[in-house]
């Protein structure tokens, strides 16, 4: 082969699964530009879509072993990129949502303390998600967080439907024991956001 000559992305992706890190960069210098101009056309924030490149390169990386030579590399990674785009915009149309009840409940607009009782909520939740069983918190936090069907868990974790909803609405009864009945905030918040 000669020097200059890119590798394939099957060899490519063969050396990644191995863990080499040059794979791995090399991947990156392929795909990175084309997938930031991908993402910003969405975003059009350049610091969220640098962000959200990361994470898609992250994804790749934790899951190298699962990676597979015969498929379209290029086709993955827009796909997950795609997918960390389309969970952007979910969290935002929450983030709205949250705003705009908050707002016309109280008829003025959300001031600095309410923006910062939202983030208090949203670390006080993840405090408790994190208190889950560790593959129930896994299934949980694909189908809230990550926005993803129980199909699509039961494919990637190998489990029937019926065992990931189970887990689902376990996680959800735990939340809800967890809360006491005093922090109505919280109690609405997870009725409604979670």
């Amino acid at each position: 082969m000669a020097i200059n000559e890119p590798e394939s992305d099957s060899k490519l992706v063969e050396k990644l699964k191995k863990g080499d890190l040059d794979a791995f960069d090399q991947i990156f210098l392929k795909y990175g530009d084309r997938l930031f101009g991908f993402t910003l056309k969405y975003l059009k924030s350049k610091e969220e879509t640098e962000g959200l490149v990361q994470d898609v390169f992250l994804k790749i990386w934790e899951n190298r072993k699962n990676l597979k030579k015969e498929s379209s590399l290029k086709s993955y990674l827009f796909t997950i990129a795609y997918h960390e785009i389309c969970q952007v915009f979910r969290k935002k149309q929450i983030h709205e949502k949250f705003l705009k009840e908050s707002s016309v409940t109280n008829n003025w607009t959300v001031n600095m303390e309410e923006q910062l009782e939202y983030k208090a909520t949203l670390e006080q939740i993840d405090k408790l998600i994190a208190q889950l069983p560790e593959k129930q918190r896994i299934i949980f936090i694909k189908s809230r967080k990550e926005g993803k069907s129980t199909k699509e868990i039961s494919v990637e974790m190998g489990l029937a439907p019926g065992t990931i909803d189970n887990q689902i609405s376990a996680a959800l009864k735990f939340l809800r024991q967890q809360i006491s009945e005093n922090n109505f905030a919280l109690l609405l918040f997870i009725s409604v956001f979670v």
